[in-house]
């Protein structure tokens, strides 16, 4: 299953914006893997619960974790970015 569009947020944009070049170049690489497959082991998807319930994350390397929603437009599957950043950046 692979990922047909996607649909950033100012919030996701202002994020990557923040995070040095190496980070946003591991952001990019993880986004690609993603409209591949979002099955890939590598990204660690999975869907949140409690007050980010509908949410999907997955993994950019090391701690740095991407958040989005998966939703199908017109049999396409589309991923609205939310957010990126360290696990305790995302969860605090």
């Amino acid at each position: 299953m692979k990922i047909d569009h996607l649909r950033i947020t100012k919030q996701f944009n202002k994020r990557l914006l923040e995070l040095p070049s190496g980070k946003q170049a591991r952001v990019k690489e993880a986004l690609k893997k993603a409209c591949d497959d979002i099955r890939d082991p590598q990204l660690r998807m999975h869907l949140l619960k409690g007050d980010f319930a509908g949410t999907v994350s997955f993994s950019a390397g090391g701690d740095l974790r991407i958040h989005c929603r998966l939703v199908k437009e017109d049999g396409e599957l589309v991923a609205i970015l939310q957010s990126v950043g360290t696990h305790s950046q995302l969860y605090r």
